[in-house]
Formats: structure tokens, C-alpha cells, sequence
């Protein structure tokens, strides 16, 4: 399945507008809050699938009944661009445990692609609700080898994926090789460019959080 944000109209379309927006993009600290924010918006959908249980709440005038989370999520993201992203659903899901993982694609002489997993900070996967996280998917063949990676160690009792942006083409893919992973999109592009930048896009995510890297 796949949530495509923009097919409803709500406030993540403004945040989603200045990400792209080629001068108010330009101010950092403004980017990088319109990524989380657009975390916030995914959190509180994503929420709506989660197990909940009744529990009773003591006010200091009395007992009230709700509803809270059973299981907490692990929050997973690709550093360094997933990390505002990352900090959105985190401002949400405020107990979650996190996991974090930097590693670069190599191309193979075949034309395939192998995931080099520099470092991984992350408590057991087994049995738990994990969400990862990543501004953009353009191929995503990065995303495929990360979560095919997680699977492969972890016993993971479901998997999420959200991206700010994807193209057709990443969702396509993603769905083809991660069919029982629930995909959360902020909007859809058409286009890529031959170094698989997505158009129109809104540019290098990392870079524009972050600053350009050497």
C-alpha cells in the first residue's frame, strides 16, 4: 500500500512547497523545520494504524478511559539527510526507539548495486514495528538494499517507509521487491535525471540541510 500525502489537501502541502521552493529553500534552518514538520504530519498518520489498547488515566478530579500505543516504533533513518525527517516522527512518536545507519551504494561491474553499511547504531529489530526514513526516493534501490538488510538480521513485525518525495519509478520498485512494507509519501514525481536526481524534485536534500559536502 501506499499514503500519498498530496492526494489530500492539507497544510503539508505549504511545507511541502517551500522544500521545492528554489529561494525559500535556501534558508537552512527553514528547510530543515519544513522536513520535520512534514515527519510530524506522517507521524500522526501513521499513528492511525498502530495497536492501541484502553487504559484508565487518574485526573486529579477523577478516572477518565483512553486509548494509548501498545508498541512503541524504532525509528530508523539514513544519515545524514534523513536526520530532520527522522526528528519530525520523533517529535511525535516521543518514546520510540531509534536505530541509524550511514552507509554508500558501490556499483558493481555487473551494473547492480551492493550496500556498504559504514556504521549501525540500532536496539533488536525482532518483533517490532520499525519506520524508516529518507527525504527522497529516486531509484530506490538504496531503500530496497537497506530494508532487505534489516529484514535479512531482524524478524521485523512491520515495516514502514517514508519519503518526502518518490518517483513513480521508486515506488514501483520498492513495491516489487518490499510488497508487505506500507509506503508513506509525501508527493510523486515523474523524472529523473541520469544521476537519478528526481525532477522536479527540490534538489540535494542533504545538502540543503545540511550544507554541500566535499
Amino acid at each position: 500500500m501506499a499514503f500519498i500525502l498530496t492526494q489530500h489537501p492539507s497544510i503539508a502541502n505549504h511545507f511541502l512547497a517551500e522544500l521545492r521552493h528554489k529561494e525559500i529553500q535556501t534558508d537552512r534552518m527553514r528547510f530543515r523545520r519544513n522536513m520535520e514538520r512534514l515527519g510530524e504530519v506522517f507521524a500522526y498518520e501513521i499513528s492511525k494504524k498502530l495497536p492501541y489498547a484502553n487504559v484508565e488515566i487518574e485526573t486529579p478530579l477523577g478516572i477518565t478511559e483512553t486509548c494509548l500505543l501498545t508498541d512503541q516504533p524504532v525509528l530508523t533513518t539514513l544519515v545524514r539527510a534523513g536526520l530532520p525527517l527522522h526528528q519530525g516522527l520523533l517529535n511525535y512518536f516521543d518514546r520510540a526507539d531509534n536505530a541509524f545507519i550511514a552507509a554508500f551504494r558501490k556499483l558493481k561491474k555487473s551494473g547492480a548495486f551492493e550496500l556498504h553499511k559504514e556504521y549501525m547504531s540500532s536496539p533488536s529489530l525482532d518483533d517490532r514495528i520499525v519506520i524508516v526514513s529518507d527525504p527522497m526516493l529516486a531509484t530506490g534501490r538504496s531503500m530496497v538494499l537497506t530494508c532487505q538488510e534489516l529484514l535479512g538480521t531482524f524478524r521485523i513485525k512491520e515495516l514502514h517507509i517514508v519519503v518526502a518525495i518518490a518517483t513513480e519509478e521508486g515506488l514501483e520498485h520498492v513495491k516489487a521487491y518490499l510488497p508487505k512494507a506500507k509506503l508513506w509519501v509525501g508527493a510523486v514525481d515523474s523524472e529523473m535525471t541520469s544521476k537519478a536526481y528526481i525532477v522536479p524534485g527540490l534538489g540535494d536534500a542533504g545538502d540543503l540541510a545540511f550544507g554541500p559536502k566535499s
